[in-house]
């Protein structure tokens, strides 16, 4: 693949080298003059959640009064082989004049984007978007997955135009960039020093970037939903100190967030006058008081009948709705941006299903220890086989490394263990037995080596992930890599397979998280946005709206068969639900927050769910499924006060989950509107 690439960029692009001497220094960056020398070409290495996956190359030639910066990447991620090409042309001060960036690869379509500097105008075309054009001057060219040879022409010009507070950005947003501190590398043996910055505007909240001592940049570490590092060829060894630097950033924003919006909490709190769904029953308490002291409910009652105790602090709820408090059961929160964003939808507790541990730790002990904004944060400890289609570096690629992994976990107080699909047959079951030795679970998906869902339940597993990995035990002599994803749609299930898979299900206590959301989302008609189906999703960041808003989508003739594959898959799942197996809501982040309402409005519309039961999946017995249905997912007397407060009912109709107006967590309350703009969403 990467021959292939460098042949189509040798063949595209012309390449003059530019090369200025440039002399070191180690001032600080307010004290020396900007250095924007450059280095006409070199490489970055590109890692997912730090496991490498691509390289980057660029180049920089100098063509008369311009330079014509060109990068070319090429990944393989997870075995989806990919690419990148991008040009920019700037003037001799750094100003742009074009970029063009587009994907080689064919089903991979998001950030496509051209931007042109005409005389009085910017022509804006972007994919899924009309072209605009845009007046004014000062615009940089700029995307959330900006190759890092193009991003650090950002850096010059930002020093070019003598670091101003804000950079404005096409097609959207602006860009700022604070400098944090020197951070000091032991490379080759010897001591460099690097400038950490932090710079928002490019990716959803924070990016964490380095720069040597003339302004070259060196690495760059941020998420938008899945962590990415990039860093410059010869500074691997450096890759601990940015992953502990961009934690250390993460949490000094979520300090801000929990110092700017601070929760409501008192001893007491008596929420007076509104209506209580207690999760457990399909009926409606009107005009309730519930108190809650040091965090828990003590007493439920009608309101005429509870005495409130002096000093108390006072919400008057009239006319809203109180709900167990929501859990996404499938989360990938590798960002502190996470904690407003769905506290503010009404979450207050989330699976997190892999992550990188030094950031999943520090985000869970913010939280639970330090009193961090946040919901309750429970953590699935990523593991894989061999290969380079794996995913992340944490690998059981035999017994003993099965082991340590398990061990490795359950010490970093993980509550469960998750199987990813290059785990061979015969090390699933180590893993879920030292798992069970010690008291945790085991999810994830069915490894390609293990076949089916019914031989993964057998072999241990607890919990199944994904609609199409679960619907596998339909046919337990097939293999999910001969079944393809719509099978569903393709064959006949009858009564006799569905019974079959029940018995299955319900004798090892098997847990489902079909993520039925992710499907939706992924089959809305071809090059629509998501709004379509998510009438939320026009409120996410801006910096998501590239692969989350924007869709690609299905083709006319086979967006009949992807709406059919979808409406039978409930179906089946609506029986399980009714003969009694567990199935929890979670979203694995097709749209953040809002598809946890479009995952509870599927299980309801499409599987026969009762509006109790979709409010259930994402309550109680997603509580119960982690061992916590004794503590949270109910309203009750005793439990922890983690509550959704409603301006609508959903027992009257579910879409009215979509109404969340204010949240408690650990009896902790906050109202929504002041939550949302901390995680650049908008207020609805």
């Amino acid at each position: 693949m990467k021959l292939y690439l460098h042949r189509i960029y040798v063949n595209i692009i012309p390449i003059f080298i530019l090369f200025l001497e440039i002399l070191t220094g180690c001032t600080s960056p307010e004290s020396r003059p900007p250095d924007l020398a450059l280095v006409p070409s070199d490489t970055f290495l590109v890692y997912r959640r730090q496991s490498l996956i691509g390289e980057e190359t660029y180049t920089i030639e100098q063509l008369g009064d311009s330079m014509v910066v060109n990068s070319i990447q090429g990944e393989n991620e997870r075995g989806r082989i990919s690419g990148t090409i991008a040009q920019l042309i700037m003037s001799k001060d750094f100003e742009p004049i074009f970029y063009e960036n587009f994907r080689l690869a064919n089903d991979d379509t998001t950030n496509v984007l051209k931007v042109e500097y005409l005389d009085n105008s910017i022509k804006v075309s972007e994919l899924f978007m009309d072209t605009v054009s845009v007046q004014g001057t000062g615009y940089f060219p700029l995307h959330s997955a900006v190759p890092a040879g193009i991003e650090m022409m950002l850096y010059k010009y930002y020093f070019q135009q003598g670091k101003p507070d804000k950079i404005p950005t096409l097609p959207r947003g602006e860009v700022s960039i604070t400098f944090k501190k020197k951070d000091t590398l032991m490379l080759n043996g010897e001591e460099v020093i690097l400038d950490r910055y932090t710079v928002t505007g490019i990716n959803w909240g924070n990016r964490t970037i380095w720069l040597d001592q003339k302004n070259n940049l060196i690495a760059v570490v941020y998420a938008n939903t899945q962590f990415r590092e990039l860093i410059r060829k010869g500074y691997e060894e450096g890759l601990p100190l940015f992953i502990a630097g961009n934690v250390e950033e993460q949490m000094e924003k979520l300090d801000e967030y929990t110092k700017a919006v601070p929760a409501q909490f008192s001893e007491i709190t008596a929420f007076v006058g509104g209506d209580i769904v207690t999760g457990l029953k399909d009926e409606t308490e009107r005009k309730m008081t519930m108190l809650v002291e040091n965090g828990v409910i003590s007493k439920i009652g009608k309101k005429e009948d509870v005495e409130i105790p002096e000093g108390a602090n006072i919400i008057d709820v009239t006319g809203k709705t109180l709900i167990p408090g929501l859990w996404d059961m499938h989360a990938h929160s590798n960002q502190v941006q996470w904690a407003p964003a769905y506290l503010a939808g009404g979450i207050t507790t989330f699976r997190d299903c892999g992550n990188e541990r030094e950031f999943a730790i520090a985000f869970r002990d913010a939280i639970a220890k330090n009193k961090a904004m946040g919901p309750d944060v429970l953590l699935g400890g990523m593991t894989d086989g061999e290969g380079i289609t794996g995913n992340g570096i944490i690998r059981a690629r035999s017994h003993e490394e099965a082991i340590e992994v398990v061990e490795m976990y359950h010490n970093l107080g993980y509550n469960q263990i998750k199987i990813y699909n290059g785990v061979k047959k015969e090390i699933v079951k180590i893993l879920t037995d030292e798992a069970h030795k010690r008291g945790m679970t085991v999810t994830g998906h069915v490894p390609v080596d293990v076949g089916n869902a019914k031989m993964a339940i057998e072999l241990g597993m607890d919990q199944l992930n994904h609609r199409a990995l679960i619907l596998s035990i339909l046919f337990p002599d097939e293999s999910i890599v001969y079944l393809g994803r719509s099978f569903i749609s393709e064959r006949r299930v009858t009564d006799k397979q569905i019974e079959d898979a029940i018995k299955v299900l319900l004798e090892h206590g098997t847990v489902l998280d079909p993520t039925i959301a992710l499907d939706v989302v992924r089959s809305i008609p071809l090059n629509a946005n998501v709004e379509t189906i998510d009438p939320d999703a026009y409120r996410i960041a801006p910096e998501l709206f590239e692969g989350k808003r924007f869709q690609k989508g299905v083709k006319p003739n086979f967006y009949g068969k992807a709406q059919l594959e979808i409406r039978k898959s409930m179906e089946i799942l609506g029986k399980f639900q009714k003969a009694g197996v567990p199935i929890v809501a979670g979203t694995d982040n097709a749209i953040p927050v809002f598809s946890l309402y479009t995952e509870i409005e599927t299980y309801h519309l499409l599987g026969n769910f009762s509006k109790l039961e979709a409010l259930q999946a994402a309550t109680i017995v997603s509580a119960r499924s982690m061992g916590l249905g004794d503590v949270t997912g109910s309203l009750e007397v005793g439990k922890e006060a983690d509550i959704a407060i409603l301006d609508k009912n959903p027992l009257e109709d579910i879409v009215n989950i979509r109404t969340v107006s204010a949240v408690v967590t650990n009896g902790r309350y906050y109202v929504c509107d002041s939550l949302w703009p901390l995680a650049d969403f908008l207020i609805k």
